[in-house]
């Protein structure tokens, strides 16, 4: 797949322990992004945030562990391919407590696949 130039930024925060279809919530979101052909998908587990569903900082402090950590998954493609698989994030993010989903426009210097190391 080739990628470079202007495409769209997908970011879609959510909680840790929130879950789709008896699976959290971010492993259903990065299969269904690549069953999609999404250019690719990152899971960033945030130390410490809140949200509209809670006022309570979740942090993963040592006296204050926290299940509930904070989520943002990042996908980036053209802008097309990431208005369809809105749709799909719409699906899952409906047995979701709350969640947070973002749009910006990026401008791809490079996308390209590593070495392999078969």
């Amino acid at each position: 797949m080739k990628l470079t130039g202007e495409g769209t930024l997908l970011r879609i925060f959510i909680g840790e322990s929130d879950k789709a279809h008896h699976q959290s919530l971010f492993e259903a979101i990065v299969l269904a992004a690549r069953e999609h052909g999404l250019a690719g998908s990152t899971v960033l587990r945030g130390v410490e945030g809140f949200g509209a569903k809670s006022r309570t900082i979740h942090s993963a402090k040592i006296l204050r562990l926290s299940e509930d950590l904070p989520i943002v998954v990042e996908i980036v493609d053209t802008e097309e391919k990431i208005k369809e698989f809105l749709f799909v994030v719409d699906k899952l993010l409906e047995s979701a407590g709350g969640a947070m989903v973002t749009l910006e426009k990026v401008n791809v210097i490079r996308y390209s696949a590593g070495k392999s190391n078969v």
